[in-house]
């Protein structure tokens, strides 16, 4: 019986190349634009008069609607295709960015990041999709590992932007810098091949009328609410929303925990002191533990590596906020975002490896931004229990949160090695 050869990246196409990279730049970009709120909360807070509370509030907003982005574009992206999805999600959220610094009140900052939050989620799900079923087997976990690991070169950017601009302007620049995305869109629609998987498998070919394809859509999707899929749709669900609620509850707020003076609960740094701290949280954390979890993944597993990786958080989140020196919260926060941070590859790379080419775009847009609608309340919580108890007394909270996610990861299947459908 003849052995088959692994690929190798070397194998890798020039197409599969750009679909990577295009996916992988869309997210990015989309935590450029995403984190740049967290980045200059502190000073909207100033001078629109918002609380902690309020300024959380608006950033679940975000979460909101990136839910319901990441489900409707799901549902775009199986109908016309994961390219063009992913064009009209990058649109949204870069134009969205730049109308945040038009604000002048509490109301029109949080419409527009109601929006942007719409394309911020569509991106994720739309990006990964063309990656898994345009990339081979044996590499499928890696490939969307770099995919996640960009969020962190994003975030780091961002905190390197909002640096150096708060330096010199205000918030509102911060965000006007962040239409820039919106240039990808022109590469993506010259130089980014479709999904040929998406191609052989269209839900909804011309000949049918628009009502019978929705129709059709729509019992396509329900499959995953049935067995053999129920028990795994719910259980990614739950695996994504404790570690949602944790992510978005601990680095919405570190940020402003960072900068904030120590009287109202910070650690009191400057800007610049901030932004260093950020940017090696994102760079020495998040981005390693990103990129590391498809290799542990494929070595030890797909559900071993979500427990391993949520548990160590979980222990780890606690000694964070009781540190008090600088250089512990330098090394203990880039140790921290690498655990925290890293189990979201798996994400993507169970999820598509679970459910069918017919219905894969909708299914990861309701476990991950379904998950993300259910952490909104996240950003708000802390910083309600922030603004009464303190930030790092909140942060506990998200240790908890982890562990849940942690213990509900034990029941994903094993999906090292499947083909997709």
């Amino acid at each position: 019986m003849p052995t088959s050869v692994p690929f190798s990246f070397s194998q890798i196409t020039s197409a599969q190349r750009r679909t990577l990279l295009a996916a992988a730049l869309g997210w990015m970009l989309d935590a450029f634009d995403a984190m740049l709120y967290a980045l200059v909360l502190a000073y909207i807070m100033r001078d629109l008069g918002m609380s902690k509370a309020t300024g959380g509030l608006l950033n679940g907003l975000t979460l909101l609607a990136s839910g319901i982005g990441g489900v409707a574009f799901g549902f775009i992206a199986d109908r016309i295709g994961r390219k063009r999805a992913l064009m009209l999600s990058i649109l949204t959220y870069s134009v969205c960015s730049f109308a945040s610094g038009l604000s002048t009140s509490v109301l029109m900052l949080a419409v527009f990041r109601f929006v942007l939050g719409l394309g911020m989620g569509g991106e994720w799900n739309t990006g990964a999709t063309l990656v898994a079923e345009t990339w081979p087997t044996e590499l499928r976990a890696k490939a969307l590992s770099i995919v996640q690991s960009s969020w962190a070169i994003g975030y780091a950017l961002a905190a390197l932007v909002a640096g150096v601009v708060l330096h010199y302007a205000n918030w509102r620049i911060v965000f006007f810098v962040g239409v820039l995305p919106a240039l990808l869109t022109l590469w993506i629609q010259q130089g980014v091949p479709e999904s040929e998987m998406w191609r052989e498998h269209r839900l909804t070919p011309q000949s049918k009328p628009l009502a019978e394809s929705l129709n059709q859509s729509a019992d396509n999707f329900s499959t995953i609410f049935k067995p053999p899929y129920v028990k795994y749709t719910f259980a990614l669900l739950f695996v994504n929303f404790f570690g949602m609620f944790a992510w978005w509850g601990l680095f919405t707020w570190i940020p402003p925990y960072l900068s904030l003076p120590i009287e109202q609960g910070g650690r009191g740094f400057g800007v610049m002191g901030t932004t260093t701290l950020i940017v090696v949280l994102n760079l020495f954390g998040m981005f390693p533990g990103y990129a590391s979890f498809g290799w542990v993944a494929d070595h030890f597993g797909r559900r071993n590596s979500f427990v391993f990786y949520t548990l160590i958080a979980a222990l780890l989140v606690p000694l964070y906020a009781m540190a008090r020196q600088p250089w512990i919260l330098l090394v203990l926060g880039a140790v921290v975002a690498f655990f925290a941070t890293g189990f979201f590859s798996g994400s993507a790379i169970t999820g598509s490896e679970i459910f069918p080419t017919r219905v894969r775009a909708r299914s990861l847009g309701f476990t991950y931004n379904g998950a993300r609608t259910l952490s909104s309340i996240a950003p708000f919580v802390i910083g309600r229990v922030g603004q009464t108890k303190g930030l790092s007394w909140a942060f506990y909270l998200c240790a908890g949160s982890f562990l849940l996610a942690s213990l509900v990861a034990t029941q994903l299947p094993e999906t090292k090695g499947k083909q997709l459908e």
